[in-house]
């Protein structure tokens, strides 16, 4: 398996990283994409890439840290994507969720980040909650002739679809699917075709059920391929090897 997204730069586990890693390969996760959400992170997550063999790394700045990006800061993210094993932009987008970051401001660095990956000529890892309308218009102007995916996906079927078909886009499927009230995601499931369909953790949140009151890592990864699988009638296997090639595809690993 693969884990497209997961926060090993987090506090909660980067102190633990071989752990964690090591848990990984035993569950059979054998590569791991690390997104950055500021700069700090986004270093620490180039450098994991360079430390570890199964890792790589995603570079850029998350809505909620919208205010910290300026021409420094974009000039130092160019400077990390020319390392070896950066596959992306991300993770970026907006988030209305809170309102502690400006609109406005979110959209403005969000278009900076995509105008940043085409000319890098990179995929981007999109973060969008509370904000389907402006996300999708945004990338409707701007993201057009971009790859990507949409991490961790929340949104509705309908939405799912328009990122497919009108974007060409992923859709990342994480361990909301697996939790008892799970409804929406198990419907976006259902309509994802198998070629645009990733998976991940999100790590170290959203630890899929049965184990939520843990610390997410992507060793439990296993569980939302788990539920995937059961909720499309299909082989795990089948399902495991659609999603690296998919994952593979996207980031050119």
């Amino acid at each position: 398996m693969i884990d497209s997204h997961a926060h090993l730069n987090d506090p909660r586990l980067y102190p633990i990283i071989k752990d964690v890693l090591n848990r990984a390969s035993e569950a059979g996760v054998n590569e791991i994409i690390v997104p950055g959400y500021d700069l700090e992170s986004s270093i620490l997550a180039a450098k994991i890439a360079g430390d570890f063999e199964t890792c790589y790394a995603v570079v850029g700045v998350h809505p909620h840290d919208s205010n910290t990006y300026n021409e420094a800061v974009e000039q130092k993210l160019i400077n990390l994507a020319s390392k070896k094993k950066i596959v992306g932009i991300g993770e970026i987008g907006l988030d209305y969720h809170y309102d502690n970051i400006d609109k406005t401001e979110q959209q403005k660095v969000f278009i900076a980040q995509l105008n940043l990956a085409r000319n890098l000529g990179l995929p981007v890892v999109v973060h969008t909650r509370d904000a389907t309308e402006d996300t999708l218009e945004i990338l409707l102007e701007y993201g057009q002739g971009l790859e990507g995916v949409m991490h961790c996906f929340s949104g509705s079927p309908e939405f799912a679809l328009t990122c497919i078909n009108k974007l060409g886009f992923y859709i990342s499927i994480a361990g909301p699917v697996t939790f008892k009230n799970a409804r929406v995601p198990l419907e976006v499931v259902k309509v994802v075709p198998l070629d645009k369909l990733l998976i991940e953790t999100d790590c170290p949140y959203l630890t899929p059920h049965p184990f939520r009151e843990k610390t997410n890592e992507p060793m439990f990864v296993a569980y939302i391929l788990n539920k995937i699988s059961a909720i499309l009638g299909l082989e795990r296997g089948f399902v495991e090897i659609k999603t690296i090639e998919n994952t593979k595809r996207l980031f050119k690993i």
